[in-house]
């Protein structure tokens, strides 16, 4: 088989860059290791910049999205069980969507299906050769037999565990990585959400989110040790524990019922850097990954696909290749902003373990400040609604 870009990883940001390069009139195959029932099984956040809202609906595939999303114009932060809200469209002219990242993927796979792509599926062993020359190909392994795909371009869109980022040679991948002590003990829940929007929740006892899915299915989240196992929390240990953590008048609308999902996510900042070696371009979750807490992991992954997608589409459209060239540089300038963000909003809500009474008060004067300061909102407003591509 030939094609022009192979994009192996099969989620929201291989697809993404699928349909648009379609769009484009460029050939794509796709390579998933996975079936496509697990690749839809998989909980994952569902708060998209305005960016990625944009690049959705640029991609054909907004339409459902913005049928069943819920636009939010800000979100609740609280500290000692008080609340307050910053105004996202106040400060910036922007919202957010709240949109499953599921049903993101949902909607790519029809797209790619109605469009007639080719998505390989339960593709084993795959494997990229010849990235440092003018004539790479993929191998992979279906149903026992070896295939080979020949093309101009592999770009790796299959997450941190993938097989891309590790074929940049060890003298040229540097890696810089946070590893959190803690982790989010998270419940999926067929119950209204207890607020219109977020709540960020800062608390001596450790931090809390409360969010959504939609109007039926609400997603809660506490701050537990990572030794901790899920099968030790009982439902009703869980929901007492986030009532403890957000403000009262939330505790006390608070509607509970039985876990559909229970499960506990480490936490990390992790970034790669270059993102592109020879024909061989990161993109996503294989790049870097992003603590939760500022809802950046899709939204960077979105942000990698507009500068690839716009570099080659150029190539192939204008012969220009200055957006290849710099598309690691590009990239990774947005990614280190998104990092630092992401990590502020960490260490801001979050309850170390070395943590003492006083880097507590910081933390609550951090967001006593960011409740009077409109410097402070905006900023905090720009970060979250997305930074411009």
């Amino acid at each position: 088989m030939r094609t022009q870009v192979v994009i192996i990883g099969g989620g929201p940001a291989g697809l993404l860059l699928s349909q648009l390069l379609h769009r484009d009139g460029i050939e794509t195959i796709v390579l998933e290791r996975r079936s496509r029932d697990h690749v839809l099984s998989r909980i994952r956040a569902g708060v998209l910049e305005w960016g990625t809202v944009e690049m959705l609906r640029a991609a054909g595939v907004g339409a459902r999205m913005d049928r069943e999303g819920f636009v939010h114009d800000g979100t609740y932060l609280a500290a000692q069980n008080r609340g307050f809200r910053v105004d996202f469209k106040a400060a910036t002219g922007k919202p957010v969507m709240v949109y499953g990242q599921t049903e993101v993927t949902h909607d790519l796979y029809a797209a790619r299906d109605a469009a007639g792509g080719t998505i390989i599926d339960e593709a084993e062993g795959v494997m990229p050769h010849g990235l440092d020359g003018d004539a790479p190909h993929v191998t992979y392994v279906k149903d026992g037999t070896e295939h080979r795909i020949d093309c101009d371009f592999v770009a790796g869109c299959d997450g941190y565990h993938g097989v891309s980022r590790g074929c940049i040679p060890a003298g040229v991948l540097r890696a810089f990585e946070r590893v959190y002590p803690f982790g989010w003990l998270g419940v999926l829940s067929e119950t209204p959400p207890v607020s219109d929007e977020l709540i960020y929740a800062n608390h001596e006892r450790g931090f809390a989110l409360c969010s959504m899915r939609n109007a039926r299915l609400s997603r809660y989240y506490v701050q537990v040790p990572l030794e901790d196992r899920v099968e030790a929390w009982s439902d009703d240990a869980f929901w007492d524990e986030l009532r403890r953590r957000i403000p009262g008048d939330a505790a006390d609308r608070l509607v509970t019922g039985p876990a559909v999902e229970k499960s506990i996510a480490p936490l990390r900042s992790f970034v790669a850097e270059p993102m592109r070696w020879g024909r061989l371009f990161l993109a996503g979750d294989a790049a870097h990954i992003v603590p939760p807490t500022g809802a950046k992991g899709l939204n960077l992954a979105v942000g990698d696909v507009h500068y690839l997608h716009t570099a080659l589409a150029a190539h192939y459209r204008d012969g220009e290749d200055a957006g290849i060239e710099t598309y690691s540089e590009r990239a990774l300038s947005r990614v280190w902003k998104c990092e630092r963000f992401s990590w502020w909003m960490t260490t801001m809500l979050h309850r170390f373990p070395e943590q003492s009474t006083f880097d507590q008060r910081m933390q609550e004067a951090e967001i006593a400040y960011l409740e009077t300061s409109v410097a402070a909102q905006t900023a905090m407003a720009e970060n979250y609604v997305g930074l411009p591509y």
